[in-house]
């Protein structure tokens, strides 16, 4: 390809607020433009680092039975409304309206359709199982979209799905699945964590997550420091640990507390720790207000308290709901003296408190002494907690140590979730109708595009492996108008595009500095330079990993690029 007739538009400087790496550089060097807010376009360097990923990503899914089809992106509300979704996505779904006034949604994700879709074709256990695979852009009104393409509005996936008649069939796809994304990670020599996580739907039967390290990451994962649990920080589990209160219950008083309103406020005021405090809060989920109680140093983890409410969805209650329901502000809710029937939920730490501190509902005003059971009943008791770093393990081993990284991947078992709500069955053997068991599997191409573009870049531009690199090898002559190097830089071309070798041309009428910064930019393997001694037929080869250089004649040029290639092929 000659660079004159391509667009690799570089930068020698990105806007000052652009802090990521990857799309710092992606911006500099040419590969990505951004068009609107969290949505980007991706230009021809980046196309062909994507389309080498995708064949990747399509040799590994395909070689475990997957069948590639393309499922629509545009689909009717009334099929999320039918599998109780539209409140799991809430404002991240893209909702129009067509012409017709017909809600439409951009999808996330397909499991709906492609569930309705089996459906409709496949009536017999003789069709099963079944496994489809799609690479597609995908839509979600993400609010942290300023991360480049590691979490963009406008993103390219791979969603996999597969269908069958017996759990157990499931879980060898499972499996399969699993290991053909673990090929697929090994392949673009990224070192990733295997972590247990939420199914994110009522009934799932179990999920993991693939996870790359990176101090830079949105994922947190607790992990143990003495065996190999791991798991998202949403769905690793505190151990309860059942500790008898000690000593004399006080009596409960009522404490005049002005212009107090946070944990930090209590804790000055009463010279405590946090530990030693009840957080309230309440929730709305079902039409209904739950208070939820945890210790004053510990997070409500609401992807537990939705598990444990069999909700989808659910929200902070709002300060006037809060006035209407207990006549006080957020900062003066406490479990104390709550209206007839109200549910409460409270974390397996705040059955051992004993004489700690707690809102009144009364603005103004604080409770201590305050002991559960004796001055507050609770309804049930429950994991809903992050855990913490140095928590015990939830395996029982070690303590627990948090490790941040980045969600590429995400295998669910959902089983019959979507079968159901989507009336999708087969008739077994014995002319039962049965719903189908599903299994849904993604991995996000962009998003491992970004990851991939941090790793394989230095302070001069991106240092691109030959196995990934958008071209195998730059050639650049120095000097367009010099007739010697010109006509080499030609023959050569020629010469090792006949030899199959993917070539940048920088044909270009640039000064032999920009050339060069272009080409640190681009960071393909190799550069070839016709220069000075063009004339001899001898070039300078730079290898862009290591900064090596060496003088080459042509005639030999074509041997030794084919080893360095078979070579670097295996690394």
């Amino acid at each position: 390809m000659k660079q004159s007739k391509t667009l690799i538009p570089t930068m020698r400087e990105v806007p000052s607020d652009i802090e990521v790496k990857s799309y710092k550089m992606l911006l500099k060097a040419g590969f990505l433009r951004p068009s609107t807010s969290g949505v980007y376009s991706y230009l021809p360097l980046s196309k062909r680092v994507l389309n080498k990923i995708e064949k990747i990503v399509r040799e590994e899914i395909e070689a475990v039975g997957a069948i590639e089809i393309s499922m629509a992106t545009l689909q009717p509300r009334t099929v999320w409304e039918q599998s109780n979704r539209l409140q799991y996505f809430g404002d991240e779904l893209f909702n129009l309206t067509d012409r017709s006034n017909r809600d439409v949604v951009l999808a996330p994700t397909n499991e709906e359709v492609v569930t309705m879709l089996v459906s409709d074709e496949v009536q017999s256990y003789k069709k099963l199982p079944l496994m489809f695979y799609q690479i597609q852009t995908k839509y979600r009104d993400e609010k942290k979209y300023r991360k480049g393409l590691l979490r963009s509005r406008e993103f390219l996936m791979n969603d996999t799905y597969s269908f069958h008649a017996s759990e157990e069939s499931l879980e060898n796809t499972y499996h399969e699945v699993t290991q053909a994304y673990t090929n697929i990670l090994n392949r673009l020599r990224l070192s990733f964590l295997l972590v247990e996580s939420d199914t994110q739907v009522v009934g799932g039967i179990a999920a993991k997550e693939f996870i790359i390290p990176s101090n830079e990451g949105d994922t947190i994962i607790a992990s143990s420091n003495q065996s190999n649990y791991a798991a998202n920080i949403e769905f690793a589990k505190v151990i309860n640990i059942d500790e008898e209160t000690k000593g004399t219950l006080k009596e409960l008083e009522k404490v005049p507390t002005p212009n107090i309103k946070t944990i930090d406020d209590v804790c000055t005021f009463f010279n405590i720790e946090p530990s030693s405090c009840i957080k309230t809060l309440i929730y709305s989920m079902n039409d209904e207000f739950v208070i939820v109680l945890v210790r004053g140093d510990h997070q409500i983890n609401e992807v537990k308290l939705k598990n444990v409410c069999k909700t989808p969805s659910l929200r902070l209650a709002t300060e006037e709901e809060i006035y209407s329901l207990l006549n006080c502000s957020t900062g003066s809710i406490g479990p104390i003296k709550l209206p007839i029937n109200t549910k409460v939920i409270a974390d397996f730490s705040i059955k051992a408190l004993q004489n700690v501190v707690a809102g009144s509902n009364e603005d103004g005003y604080h409770y201590q002494n305050v002991n559960p059971e004796r001055d507050f009943a609770v309804n049930s008791y429950e994991d809903i907690r992050y855990i913490q770093e140095g928590d015990i393990s939830p395996d029982g081993n070690g303590i627990t140590q948090l490790i941040k990284g980045f969600e590429v991947g995400h295998i669910r078992k959902v089983g019959t979730y979507y079968s159901e709500k989507c009336n999708a069955s087969f008739i077994d053997e014995n002319d039962i109708p049965n719903a189908l068991i599903m299994g849904s599997y993604q991995l996000g191409i962009s998003r491992l595009f970004a990851i991939l573009a941090e790793k394989y870049q230095d302070e001069n531009g991106f240092v691109w492996p030959t196995h990934l690199s958008p071209y195998d090898i730059h050639l650049i002559p120095v000097n367009r108008e010099d007739e010697g190097q010109w006509n080499l830089a030609n023959e050569l071309y020629n010469i090792l595009t006949f030899y199959h070798f993917a070539v940048l041309f920088d044909d270009r009428y640039e000064r032999a500095g920009v050339k060069f910064t272009d080409s640190d930019l681009i960071g393909l393997p190799v550069r070839v330079t016709i220069g000075k001694k063009a004339n001899e037929g001898i070039v300078e080869v730079k290898i862009r990993s290591t900064g090596e250089t060496f003088e080459w004649a042509k005639e030999e040029l074509i041997d030794r690029l084919n080893e360095f290639f078979r070579t670097d092929s295996y690394h």
